[in-house]
């Protein structure tokens, strides 16, 4: 603020100024009231400010005394430290007492600018005002005074003004008065003359006194009040002043004693070697430990074995490829270990040195990535240690076998098209079918049969070797996993005999094209021979049952199919062969349902099972009656029939059609296709006498026949699989269930090929 070098005074500076100035006055004086406002406001907060600082040293006050245990010798210490606290314990006790003692300072500080500063705020504010308004009725007095000096005057000025007039009269009186009256017309009008000479002395003393009075007023009385004003509103800043110095000071105060109450704190800190609260761990934890015994060779309770390593030809391919696969990896993880230890190494160096501050990195990421560091470390470490255990246990026990081992190069492989591992022969089953393919000779095997291939690989090999090396596994495969009886494979009961003579309910449940791929992922087996029933005495043939062993719980039930004679061929297909049974043209019937004799013409069938109606549209017919085909098996498994005055629907597998061109046969001669193998558990097959039809007769409404032709040629690697050529079609049986195979049918057998390699047809 610059300086100034000669006082101004109001009085000197302004004129007749007093409005304006005591306005400016009275501003300055209420301006007191802000800031006195001010400074309670901000003890106010300061208030608050300290009770929020003591609930918060209060809250942590209290965890950490929840904690202090916990916190100083962990959660199970085996000696209890009693009263002692951990060194960074004590140091966070003296951080809370340094806020504690921060708030006590605040709640004093608000204290003080109440007493201090607001109080005298508001006193001089009072005082300020009570003296600008003494002025202020001082000054009223001097312009009344003013006023009133003005006003006599002019009363003087009326009177002088009147009393010259009243001369003037005389003396026109004296010019009109006769002799008579004139002496005394003129000694009236000399004596109003010394009258008005009188009248106008005054008036002129009055005019000199009131010039005076406007000039004191004026020059001494206004100014005298003005440099009044000035020095009260310069008393009141100066007082504010006084005031605004003593808030400073109490706020310095309080800064200086909080400064020190850190200080205090910070000097804790720096006590605080990290060391110390380990070393007080170490103390209250310390007991006797006993390390975990080595881990040793626990047999099987129900296959008693030693510990040995097993030496036979068949375990010695896998310790030969285990110790060959762990021999190639162990030089490079070695070298990979010593690289990672080293960079760990130096990352913990330049942790030292961020700690000595010779670093200005940050400690904390170091240590996130010391970490990170250390568990790549641990991960190729752990794989070299179980390389190098693996690479000398398997020495020890049989030597060096992978010297002049020809390894294969294996590879892994997610196969897209059907493939048979080289080595058990079984598909590489799965959503995405991952196994290795050797990428010199071809090899291809489970994930899990990697380690038991022989390690014989002839080489790099042309496309045509490898086909032949293919086909040649293959076969070896099927031969070394047949069953030497030729009976199921373990755990298997029986495999059905699949055929033609399958009903669309049967091959839609996906049974025949699941047995069927079973059977040729086995290699081959055929499934066992069936026993036939005895003759129940209606001549016709019961449908079989597999045998199956004793100890099998699963039931098989036995599903009748429908006569071979009512399988149509595919849409394009050639005709029959001659011999073969016209399917005959569907009747007309009466809707009403009355009874009308067949036709020459109309096809005629016969009951081989009796049949009760179980909904609406069915009719009841019993075994070995004739039944007229009015329309018949559109593929639903269902057809039309009349029986004497009534017609509905029948199961087709109920039905057996009498050719139209022969008499009618008896039940006796007529040959019952063998029976196909169902999973249901809703019947047993037995020698009973009584004959049953089908447990479970075909869904009404089923779906038609659906039909798929190839889009792409293939070639069938295995006996479960089709070979197909671009535009061949067949009978879908099951869309692909998440394998990437279909099971569809030609000529009554059904096998599997790759789903994305056909299409539907209408």
């Amino acid at each position: 603020m610059a300086g100034v070098d000669v006082a101004p005074r109001f009085g000197e500076e302004l004129k007749d100024a007093f409005k304006p100035v005591n306005a400016w006055v009275a501003n300055g004086i209420s301006w007191l009231d802000d800031i006195q406002q001010f400074y309670r406001d901000y003890s106010q907060l300061e208030k608050e400010y300290s009770i929020r600082l003591y609930a918060l040293a209060k809250r942590y006050f209290d965890k950490k005394a929840k904690k202090s245990s916990t916190l100083s010798v962990g959660d199970t210490p085996t000696m209890t430290p009693g009263s002692l606290e951990s060194a960074s314990v004590t140091t966070w006790t003296t951080q809370l007492t340094a806020l504690e003692n921060s708030a006590a300072e605040h709640e004093r500080l608000s204290s003080d600018l109440i007493q201090n500063v607001a109080g005298p705020l508001k006193a001089l504010s009072a005082q300020c005002e009570e003296i600008r308004k003494q002025h202020a009725e001082y000054a009223v007095k001097l312009e009344k005074e003013k006023d009133a000096s003005l006003a006599e005057l002019k009363k003087v000025k009326g009177g002088y003004d009147g009393i010259c007039q009243e001369v003037e009269a005389r003396r026109k009186k004296v010019d009109s008065a006769t002799d008579y009256g004139k002496q005394k017309a003129q000694n009236a009008y000399h004596q109003q003359l010394s009258d008005m000479r009188n009248v106008k002395n005054t008036y002129v003393i009055a005019i000199n006194v009131t010039n005076k009075q406007k000039e004191k007023y004026y020059h001494e009385y206004v100014p005298e009040l003005l440099d009044n004003l000035q020095d009260l509103s310069q008393t009141r800043t100066a007082k504010l002043n006084e005031i605004w110095s003593a808030a400073a000071q109490l706020e310095a105060s309080m800064l200086t004693r909080n400064v020190a109450h850190y200080r205090h704190a910070e000097q804790e800190i720096t006590r605080n070697n990290p060391i110390l609260d380990s070393a007080m761990f170490i103390t209250h934890n310390n007991q006797n430990w006993q390390e975990l015994p080595d881990m040793v060779f626990e047999p099987s309770p129900i296959w008693h074995d030693d510990g040995n390593i097993v030496v036979d030809e068949a375990a010695k391919i896998f310790l030969k490829n285990l110790l060959g696969k762990s021999k190639s990896q162990l030089k490079e993880l070695k070298q990979e270990v010593d690289k990672k230890r080293r960079e760990v190494e130096g990352l913990k160096r330049k942790r030292e040195s961020v700690r000595a501050g010779r670093d200005k990195s940050d400690e904390v990421e170091l240590v996130r990535t010391i970490l990170a560091m250390q568990d790549e470390l641990h991960q190729i470490d752990h794989r070299r240690l179980t390389a190098e255990i693996e690479t000398s246990t398997i020495v020890s026990a049989v030597g060096d076998v992978s010297l002049g081992a020809r390894n294969h190069t294996f590879k892994p492989q997610t196969f897209k098209i059907p493939t048979n591992c080289d080595l058990c022969g079984d598909r590489i089953w799965g959503l995405s079918a991952k196994g290795f393919d050797c990428k010199d000779c071809g090899f291809t095997c489970h994930s899990k049969c990697e380690l038991k291939v022989p390690a014989k690989c002839p080489g790099e090999q042309s496309k045509e070797e490898k086909k032949r090396l293919k086909a040649e596994r293959q076969e070896a495969a099927h031969v070394s996993h047949a069953p030497s009886n030729g009976g199921p494979p373990e755990g298997v009961s029986e495999l059905p005999a699949l055929s033609r003579s399958n009903t669309m309910n049967s091959l839609s449940s996906g049974y025949a094209a699941s047995a069927h791929r079973s059977v040729s992922g086995a290699g081959g087996l055929k499934p066992p021979v069936d026993e036939e029933a005895p003759d129940t005495g209606s001549g016709l043939a019961k449908p079989t049952i597999t045998s199956r062993p004793s100890t099998l719980t699963k039931r098989n039930r036995i599903v009748a199919p429908p006569p071979a004679a009512y399988i149509t061929e595919l849409p394009g297909q050639p005709e029959p062969k001659a011999g073969a049974p016209e399917l005959p043209a569907r009747s007309e019937h009466k809707s009403n349902g009355s009874f009308a004799k067949a036709k020459p013409s109309e096809p005629k069938g016969r009951m081989v099972y009796p049949y009760k109606a179980n909904g609406e549209g069915e009719i009841t017919v019993d075994e070995g009656k004739d039944v007229i085909i009015l329309e018949p098996d559109d593929g639903s498994g269902w057809m039309r029939v009349r029986h004497g005055f009534s017609e509905g629907l029948v199961p087709a597998s109920y039905v057996e059609a009498i050719p139209t061109s022969s008499a009618p046969t008896s039940p006796a001669t007529i040959d019952r296709p063998s029976s196909t193998y169902s999973n249901s558990s809703a019947s047993l097959g037995g020698n009973s006498t009584k004959k049953k039809g089908p447990v479970v007769a075909p869904k009404r409404g089923a779906k038609k026949l659906k039909y798929v032709e190839a889009i792409y040629e293939y070639e069938a690697r295995s006996d479960a699989e089709w070979s197909m050529s671009e535009g061949e079609k067949f009978v879908l049986v099951n869309k692909d269930a998440g394998d990437g195979w279909a099971d569809v049918e030609k000529g009554g057998v059904v096998k599997s090929v790759p789903a994305n390699y056909i299409q539907d047809v209408s």
